[in-house]
């Protein structure tokens, strides 16, 4: 895999928007494998389709390519709010890529994000352009990569450091059991779990741990005045996932 993007297709290009477009689409067709199925080449669609960049010709899976110079940041900027929030429960809605590259254009960072990891919370609303704007009124979005669990963020490449294949396509298939969570509220209380057994720092911890964020849990869940019966039977359902294991009463492990 070659980190260095090819500056000879943007020799005559004055826009650094359009070369950082033109140069991260290139690189990712040249260098990146679906992480998906694992099938080498990505084809890419024509500039008639609104939301995917790439698809992959075996799984059928699209994709979404996003870049920024300097390091990842904590969020990133995408389109209109509306029609992101419209998008989550759609089947069209795309995973995510991301690259971020250096002045010179070397590729530092590569990473993916499956499109299941992607539910209202994460996505941040901006304020409407001003009266004066061309688009008066238009409301953009961000996506929030710190809303994201860790295990949704499927590095490919680290400061300049290209993981092995195999790993990455590891960590994939451990989270594909979400895919099969149609409903967006019920993805949203899996990855909340998800997102509070991650911050305990652990893979082994008690079921007391996770009562410690009930509070949390029913900020972000109004509705539900059963948040400790809620937080077990999502943990049941890690459990039947294989991403827990139980190890004995009010004990469990993330595999």
């Amino acid at each position: 895999m070659q980190l260095q993007m090819n500056l000879e297709l943007v020799k005559d290009y004055t826009s650094n928007s359009q070369k950082a477009r033109v140069l991260s689409e290139n690189w990712t067709l040249e260098n990146i494998f679906c992480p998906n199925c694992g099938a080498i080449n990505l084809n890419e669609f024509g500039n008639n389709k609104e939301v995917a960049d790439f698809f992959c010709s075996g799984c059928k899976d699209e994709y979404e390519l996003k870049s920024k110079k300097g390091k990842v940041p904590s969020k990133i900027t995408d389109g209109a709010y509306l029609s992101m929030i419209k998008r989550l429960n759609s089947a069209t809605n795309p995973n995510l890529f991301f690259l971020s590259y250096s002045a010179d254009y070397q590729v530092t960072d590569f990473l993916a994000i499956p499109k299941y990891f992607f539910t209202p919370e994460v996505i941040e609303k901006r304020k409407p352009l001003a009266s004066t704007a061309k688009r008066a009124g238009w409301t953009g979005c961000n996506i929030l990569f710190h809303k994201i669990p860790k295990v949704g963020i499927i590095n490919i490449i680290i400061e300049g450091q290209i993981l092995p294949k195999q790993s990455i396509l590891n960590q994939w298939q451990k989270t594909l059991f979400m895919q099969g969570t149609k409903d967006l509220k019920a993805r949203s209380w899996l990855l909340d779990i998800v997102l509070e057994i991650e911050k305990l720092g652990q893979k082994l911890f008690k079921l007391e741990d996770i009562y410690k964020s009930e509070a949390t849990l029913a900020v972000k869940h109004p509705g539900n005045n059963h948040i400790r019966d809620k937080i077990r039977q999502q943990l049941q359902v890690l459990r039947d996932k294989g991403y827990l294991i139980f190890v004995s009463r009010g004990v469990y492990q993330v595999i």
